[in-house]
């Protein structure tokens, strides 16, 4: 907890086994303060790489949360929020860098516009290239169709076929954008506690979206800056798991079910199953009919649609 009697920002971070990363990340954030007040708040999801004991004997002035659990990414950071003690909140992924003082950076632009309440930067990979997943479109029936049929991967360039990435639009202009990824998030304190964080019924996967859009609602906005960096090594980097891709279906749906129409939801669920089974019968295809491992990821995720179209319910 810093000295000062107040505090502009509270960091929260988020750890479950990666403590190489984890480091990397908290050593940036106290090499990269600038001149607002801050507090690090992190919680430990029960890791079993020693990321707790490293953040305790190397980062003795952040406030850790060593749980015996795994709360999941929201439920955490709900946890973190609660001993939070800044104007704004930033949500802040443990394998991320913050880059030439990119926290005050956002602090400061959030400064200039007030009346958004809800703010991100430009996320880059570990090669300095762009991660385009720091920021995106708010899912729609149409732009999941565009998905699901390959039209976003045939038209990657358009904002109206691939609106969900929004176009080839380089993160590189301020602009209002559907959703700030939980990533690299600022929030203005008092709208985090009136929408009560983030809704712990998604385990992981789609909170951020859910916030979101739920703090436009609130009369908010995503308000994006690119004079703010960090990396991010998470994102489109990852390769595609069976496991991992249940899970981001499940909460597609959830997201479904609680922002769109019964109508909506069921042609919703109908266009994740030909996403599904057009990437299955695409990655066999390049395979000449042979199994692949992308293609037995893929084929795991459509045996277990019955798992991903039902998930727990919203309202």
């Amino acid at each position: 907890m810093p000295d000062t009697e107040t505090v502009d920002v509270s960091i929260l971070i988020i750890s479950f086994n990666t403590i190489d990363l984890t480091r990397a990340c908290l050593a940036s954030v106290y090499a990269e303060a600038g001149d607002h007040s801050f507090e690090v708040i992190v919680v430990d999801n029960d890791s079993a790489d020693g990321s707790a004991g490293m953040v305790r004997s190397e980062f003795p002035q952040a406030t850790l949360f060593a749980l015996d659990e795994n709360l999941g990414f929201g439920r955490a950071n709900n946890l973190a929020a609660e001993h939070a003690a800044g104007d704004r909140v930033l949500l802040l992924n443990s394998d991320t860098v913050v880059l030439d003082g990119a926290i005050d950076r956002l602090l400061d632009f959030a400064d200039a516009h007030p009346e958004a309440r809800v703010y991100g930067g430009r996320s880059l990979f570990a090669d300095g290239s762009l991660n385009p997943t720091c920021c995106w479109g708010k899912p729609t029936l149409w732009n999941e169709f565009c998905l699901a049929s390959g039209l976003s991967s045939v038209f990657a360039g358009s904002t109206f076929f691939n609106g969900r990435y929004l176009g080839d639009w380089q993160r590189d202009s301020v602009r209002e954008v559907d959703v700030i990824s939980g990533s690299y998030l600022l929030m203005d304190a008092p709208l985090w506690a009136q929408l009560e964080g983030f809704d712990t019924r998604f385990f992981m996967y789609g909170e951020d979206v859910d916030l979101c859009l739920r703090a436009n609602q609130a009369g908010g906005q995503c308000l994006f800056t690119p004079a703010s960096q960090i990396i991010h090594h998470g994102g489109g980097s990852e390769r595609v798991v069976a496991d991992k891709m249940v899970r981001l279906l499940k909460a597609k749906v959830q997201l479904y079910e609680k922002h769109w129409s019964r109508t909506r939801q069921w042609l919703g669920v109908r266009t994740l199953e030909l996403w599904v089974l057009t990437r299955l019968v695409g990655h066999r295809a390049r395979k000449l009919g042979r199994p692949s491992a992308s293609s037995e990821s893929w084929s795991a995720v459509w045996k277990a649609r019955a798992e991903w179209r039902t998930p727990p319910a919203v309202s």
